[in-house]
């Protein structure tokens, strides 16, 4: 085992060619489990190859354990990689797939039999062993692909969207695994994807990573709670959170925020717990609601009025554990390039709708409730938010507005 730190990382593609990775600062701590998450073509495969000795460095350093690998040939990192497609020998069985790496290496019979048993046993493969891979379900092959990973005992593990080929209940339980087995073996872990409840799930911290810029690394609960600007809050989160322009307002010893003709109160505990928010009395804030902290108001009927929204259910989805809720506020969509890039992810059309909504002065939200909600397709909804759990960004720079005494404007440190 070993830790893993990018100290300043860049990578540029020729002289005057794009950067895919720009001064990338992680630290992974011996045995612990992080994931790289961003929309695709952010540049977090290219952190990954980098580590792995699959790109050079245009600039930084790369360290693993006590030793800095910026010119080490990818073989002599002792590290083992596990890919999106699994790269099984189909000609051999499951047990010489493992074993093949360490035949290479000539290691003796026995040692290469022990490991081979105990990764098998780890990975609940022992019965499958004599079996060639295209006998096997695509998680067993996956997991035989962890195995191969496993038998090298490295000091790293590096993961490269090893799910995505699964389909969605697989995908389910195999994230579950992977975190089992790499808390059962303390292995320190790089893991990439682009699916943001994958990294949620799995990882001790979640680093999010846009156009190659580090935008917050933390525990994926922090992450949650705390965003650090307008991107991390809309990519962290299932489904999104809903951001309006409001007006942070103080009249009578009390704060509302006031937009699309609602007006929502601000509890002292929130100024409280982001004193830098006090700047914002009297001016533009972006604010952000996650759809879990809405709740039908027939289900809380002592909600206060300055706690409401009230609009038309224009679709409802039954999840069976709860139900989801589109509905429209009238109020300016927010756009910035941070928006219009969680948009772009999803695609075209999504930045076009929202650049409509915008000119039509309207935001579509979504609100998540309780299933005895009785709220239906083309019937008027009465909403409670949960107003001490509300997010505040600023609208020109889209940084988080929390305790740091940030004046409007100012941009936060990264």
């Amino acid at each position: 085992m070993a830790e893993i730190v990018l100290d300043h990382v860049s990578k540029v593609y020729g002289a005057e060619g794009p950067s895919a990775v720009s001064d990338l600062n992680i630290a992974i701590e011996d045995g612990e489990f992080i994931v790289l998450v961003g929309p695709s073509g952010c540049g977090k495969t290219t952190a990954l190859r980098m580590v792995a000795g699959l790109e050079s460095i245009t600039e930084g350093t790369i360290t693993i354990g006590e030793r800095v690998v910026n010119a080490v040939p990818p073989k002599e990192r002792d590290i083992a990689m596990v890919f999106q497609n699994y790269a099984l020998y189909p000609h051999m069985t499951v047990y010489d797939n493992m074993a093949f790496g360490l035949k290479l290496r000539k290691l003796a019979k026995d040692e290469i039999d022990r490991r081979v048993r105990e990764a098998a046993k780890i990975l609940g493969l022992e019965e499958f062993l004599d079996r060639k891979p295209k006998a096997l379900s695509g998680g067993q092959r996956q997991r035989v692909a962890m195995g191969r990973a496993i038998v090298r005992e490295p000091k790293a593990f590096l993961m490269d969207e090893p799910l995505s080929n699964l389909d969605a209940k697989l995908r389910v339980q195999m994230r579950s695994e992977i975190a089992r087995i790499q808390h059962e073996l303390s292995t320190t872990t790089l893991y990439v994807t682009h699916d943001q409840v994958e990294a949620m799930t799995m990882g001790d911290r979640v680093a999010v990573i846009r156009k190659g810029v580090l935008q917050q690394v933390d525990s994926p609960q922090f992450l949650y709670d705390h965003p650090e600007n307008l991107f991390v809050a809309g990519f962290i989160g299932s489904p999104a959170m809903n951001m309006v322009e409001a007006t942070l307002a103080r009249s009578n010893g009390s704060s509302t925020i006031e937009f699309g003709g609602y007006r929502l109160a601000v509890p002292d505990d929130v100024f409280a717990s982001r004193p830098a928010l006090k700047a914002y009395e009297g001016k533009q804030v972006i604010v952000g609601i996650r759809p879990e902290d809405m709740e039908d108001a027939s289900l809380v009927p002592d909600a206060p009025a300055d706690r409401r929204l009230s609009s038309g259910v224009m679709l409802r989805e039954a999840l069976g554990a709860d139900v989801l809720v589109h509905f429209m506020i009238k109020a300016p969509a927010v756009i910035t390039e941070d928006t219009k890039e969680l948009a772009g992810d999803v695609g075209q059309e999504a930045i076009e709708a929202a650049e409509k909504g915008a000119i039509a002065g309207e935001s579509e939200f979504l609100a998540r409730l309780n299933p005895r909600t009785e709220a239906q397709k083309g019937q008027p909804i009465d909403l409670v938010v949960d107003v001490n759990r509300l997010h505040f960004f600023d609208p020109e720079t889209g940084q988080g507005i929390y305790e740091d005494g940030t004046e409007p404007g100012e941009p936060r440190s990264a």
